[in-house]
Parts: C-alpha cells; structure tokens; sequence
C-alpha cells in the first residue's frame, strides 16, 4: 500500500504516516505535471483527510506515470508535493467567466472562496480588484473631457466617468452601485455583510462578462464562421 508522510489537519499530528486509499488526477501542468485529490487515513487519529499533491518536478514522474501513484511501494513523497488539503474553501458556487486574464481570474476566485467562507469584506476587497484591473485599461491618455488623477486613482470616480462618457454600457450602472458606495465601505471600515458582498460579486461578473467573456466568444464563432465558409 502507499502511504504518505504528512501533518494531519484532523488531529494535529506532525509528519504522520497516512494509508493512501484513492488518488484521481484532477489537473495537469507543462504537459507532465498530474495533480491528485488523494484520499487518506492517519495512522494517529484513524480520520479520513484528501490532500492535494502535485508531482514533483525533481522526482521521477516518468515511472509515476508508468506504475501509478497507488501502486508505489512505500512512501510517495520523492514523487509528490503536498499542496495542501481539501477544505471548505473548495466549496465555491460562482467561478469567474471565461476568457478572463490570468491575473483577474486569479483575484475573482481568491474572492469567491472569501465569501465561500464568509469573509465578506476580504471577498469584496478582491472583486474590487477584478473590476480595478479590467477597468483601468479603458481610460484614454492625457486628461481629456475632466480626467484627472484623482478619477484614475479612485474605482468609484472611474466608473463614473467610464459611464458618461460611454466607455461602459450604461445598463451596468445601477450594478456599480455596489463598488462605488458598499466596495469603498468594505475596504477603509470593513462593515460590509454577505449580502453587499454577493452585489458587488454579482457585478464583477456581468462586467467582465461584458469585457471579456462575449468578445471572444463572439471572435470564436467568427472563426468558426469563416473555417466553415472556407470549405465551400
């Protein structure tokens, strides 16, 4: 049987030996790097715990792939990191659209897990972020039609002046609501409640929906317009 030396977060217990029962790949990386769900017992308290592992990119992930991670004998660990363990934090509802950039994902998701857990103001300070990064982009150079420094710096101004000037439709105007007044509140005295978290988290989706989801899906099917069309 394989087993796995890790601290468990059942019972307290540092570098204890666990019984690997299950592991299915749920990810990969650089075309060689299996991550597994592997579900685990401690040998201390007897209670079940599913790590996240990723292979090791100094172990021989070759024979890994060849033997399988539970048909090693002994312990696993010169072949896989322990990432972490599977939490309440996995439990998330909302994930962010498609075709968003590396980084706004990033901060959508830190911010979904936030209000997964109920930290509604760490969750509202990280979808600020998301509309921060989409929106700064929009704003022209120079100091056009009132644009100023304190416009560019502050979300709550920008969103305005992105809304006057039909830089933003303007249908999400009521959503932004939710940034300029309960996202400012939540950052500088942290009295924002689950309910003003979901609002802002509700418009952060709807923009970057609008931003960069229905863009590329609309130039996908471009594309896949003209490939069909090519054929004739």
């Amino acid at each position: 049987m394989s087993v796995l030396v890790a601290d468990c977060p059942r019972c307290g217990a540092h570098s204890i030996t666990f019984d690997v029962l299950s592991a299915v790949i749920v990810d990969q990386h650089y075309g060689w790097q299996n991550w597994y769900e592997a579900f685990s017992v401690c040998r201390h308290c007897h209670k079940s715990t599913v790590f996240v592992l990723s292979e090791y990119v100094d172990g021989d992930y070759k024979t890994l792939h060849r033997v399988g991670l539970l048909e090693l004998d002994g312990a696993i660990n010169p072949f896989v990191n322990v990432e972490r363990h599977i939490s309440l934090r996995d439990v998330v509802n909302v994930s962010a659209p498609e075709y968003v950039p590396k980084e706004i994902k990033a901060a959508f998701d830190e911010g979904a897990v936030c209000l997964t857990v109920d930290c509604p103001n760490a969750a509202s300070t990280m979808f600020r972020l998301c509309v921060d990064l989409a929106t700064g982009p929009l704003l022209p150079e120079g100091n056009a039609d009132g644009l100023n420094i304190a416009i560019r710096r502050t979300l709550g101004r920008r969103l305005k002046w992105l809304f006057d000037h039909d830089h933003l439709s303007e249908s999400l105007r009521d959503l932004s609501t939710a940034v300029k007044e309960d996202g400012n509140d939540g950052a500088h005295r942290g009295s924002l409640s689950t309910k003003d978290a979901e609002d802002l988290q509700d418009f952060t989706v709807v923009l970057l929906e609008r931003m960069f989801t229905e863009p590329e899906r609309l130039r996908l099917a471009e594309e896949r317009r003209k490939t069909r069309r090519e054929g004739d």
